[in-house]
C-alpha cells in the first residue's frame, strides 16, 4: 500500500514540476503503472479498509448500541456520548469485548448516518508573493553587561521561506509598525498577505470565524502597504506553522548559547546577518536542489512593491531613529497619511524640517491647522488708523487700595 508522502511526491513532480513519468517512476522507485494510477486517478490518500468487519463479541450489542446513537443524534454536539462512555455503558450492560471494536462500529455509523464532525485543514502550499507570517518569540541575553530577555519579531515568506528577525526590549504596537517597516524594506516588497497569531496589539476583538476587529492604526499600517492581515484560528497554531518551526530554529541555532551585546543595534545587526547566512546556505524544504535565497529571488519580482517615501518624510524618519519614542513618532505620522494624503504630509514635514522643530505632534499640528480648522479670513486694516486723544497714565494707587481691602477690592 502507498504510503501519503509517496503519492504527494508523486503528485508534486508531475503537477507541479513537470516531470515525466518515466524519471518520476525511477527517482521514487516505483513501477510507471503506480506512477500512472497516482496521476490520473487524482487521488491523494489510500486506506485499506476490510469488506466486512466481524464483531463476534459485540453482535448482541448491535441494536442497544445502535439505539443510543439515535438518540444522540438528535441531541447537540456537547451534550453526545464519546465512544469511551458508550463503551462504560455496554461494559454494565454484560459486553466484554474490547474498546477499538466498538469505536469503529460508532465511526462506521456516523459516517453512514452523516453525524461524524468534518475536519477543515488550511493548505500548507503558497504561490511566491502570496502571504507572510508574523509571530513574537522571547529569548535571554546579555545586553549592556545585564541580563535580560528580548522580544524578538519573526517574519516569513510562506513560499519561499525567507526569515527576518529583529529585537525590542518591549512587544508593543510601535514595536509591530517599525518591526514590519524594517521586514518590508528587508524583503523588498509586500506580500498580499499577513498571517497573524490574536496579538493584542493588533486585534481589539475576536469575533465568529476568522472576522476580526484590528487595531485601527494596524489597519492603517496594512492600508498603506496593501496586505491584507489574517488572523489565525484560536488555538490553531499549525495555521502559521511556518513561523513557530522558525522561532524553534532560531533558538536552537541563533541563541543556543547565551548572547553578549553592547546594545540592541548591535544585536539587531548580527541577527540580521545571521538570518542572511542561513537563508544562504539552507536547502528549501519543498525544492531541495535549491537553497532558500534561490527560491527567494524567484519569488522576489510576485513582491507588491514598496510605496515610494518622498524625501522630506524619509528625512523625518531618519532624525527621529535617533530619539527615544522615535519609532512611535513616524508610526504616528505614517498612519495619517491615509487621512491627509501622501503629498500633504510629505509638506507638513518639509515645513517642520524648516521650522527645525521636527516631531510627531509638530508635524499632525500642522496637518490639523492646515486641513482640519478653517482658516481665519485676514483682519483687513484701515489705510489710517486713528490717533490716541486720551494717553493712558501709569497709576499704582488702585492696585495699593486693592491690597488693602479698599473699595476696588470689593467692587
Amino acid at each position: 500500500m502507498l504510503i501519503v508522502d509517496t503519492i504527494t511526491k508523486v503528485r508534486l513532480a508531475y503537477f507541479r514540476d513537470g516531470k515525466a513519468i518515466r524519471e518520476i517512476a525511477r527517482k521514487f522507485n516505483l513501477a510507471r503503472n503506480t506512477v500512472k494510477g497516482i496521476i490520473r486517478s487524482g487521488v491523494t490518500d489510500q486506506k485499506y479498509e476490510r469488506s466486512e468487519q466481524p464483531r463476534p463479541k459485540l453482535g448482541g450489542f448491535v441494536e442497544q448500541l445502535t439505539e443510543w446513537l439515535k438518540e444522540d443524534s438528535s441531541k447537540p454536539v456537547r451534550q453526545r456520548r464519546s465512544s469511551q462512555i458508550l463503551f462504560e455503558h455496554l461494559q454494565r450492560a454484560g459486553y466484554d469485548g474490547g474498546y477499538d471494536t466498538l469505536r469503529r462500529y460508532v465511526g462506521t455509523w456516523k459516517r453512514e448516518d452523516g453525524t461524524a464532525l468534518v475536519k477543515a485543514f488550511v493548505p500548507l502550499e503558497f504561490d511566491p508573493g502570496e502571504a507572510f507570517q508574523f509571530d513574537w518569540s522571547y529569548e535571554k541575553i546579555e545586553l549592556g553587561g545585564v541580563n535580560i530577555e528580548v522580544k524578538i519579531a519573526h517574519f516569513r515568506l510562506c513560499h519561499s521561506h525567507k526569515l527576518f528577525c529583529v529585537a525590542y526590549t518591549r512587544e508593543r504596537l510601535e514595536m509591530v509598525f517599525n518591526a514590519h517597516l524594517r521586514a518590508f524594506e528587508f524583503f523588498g516588497g509586500v506580500c498580499r498577505r499577513g498571517i497573524y497569531d490574536n496579538l493584542k496589539a493588533a486585534v481589539t476583538k475576536i469575533l465568529l470565524g476568522k472576522d476580526r476587529i484590528w487595531n485601527r492604526r494596524f489597519q492603517n499600517l496594512a492600508s498603506h502597504y496593501l496586505f491584507e492581515p489574517v488572523a489565525c484560528t484560536p488555538a490553531a497554531g499549525w495555521e502559521k506553522g511556518q513561523v513557530e518551526n522558525q522561532v524553534d530554529l532560531v533558538r536552537s541555532r541563533f541563541f543556543v548559547l547565551r548572547r553578549r551585546f553592547t546594545d540592541l543595534e548591535e544585536l539587531n545587526e548580527w541577527l540580521e546577518g545571521e538570518c542572511r547566512n542561513y537563508a544562504a546556505t539552507a536547502k528549501h524544504p519543498e525544492f531541495k536542489d535549491k537553497t532558500i535565497d534561490e527560491v527567494f529571488a524567484e519569488e522576489k519580482s510576485k513582491l507588491l512593491a514598496l510605496p515610494v517615501l518622498p524625501e522630506s518624510m524619509s528625512e523625518v524618519r531618519t532624525m527621529l531613529e535617533g530619539r527615544l519614542g522615535g519609532d512611535r513618532q513616524f508610526v504616528n505620522i505614517l498612519c495619517v497619511v491615509d487621512r491627509y494624503g501622501l503629498e500633504s504630509v510629505a509638506t507638513a514635514c518639509t515645513q517642520a524640517i524648516a521650522d527645525k522643530t521636527v516631531s510627531s505632534d509638530v508635524i499632525l499640528n500642522i496637518l490639523s491647522r492646515t486641513h482640519d480648522e478653517p482658516q481665519p479670513e485676514p483682519v483687513k486694516l484701515p489705510e489710517q488708523l486713528p490717533l490716541l486723544k486720551l494717553i493712558p497714565m501709569m497709576d499704582c494707587y488702585r492696585y495699593d487700595h486693592l491690597l488693602k481691602g479698599g473699595v476696588y477690592g470689593t467692587a
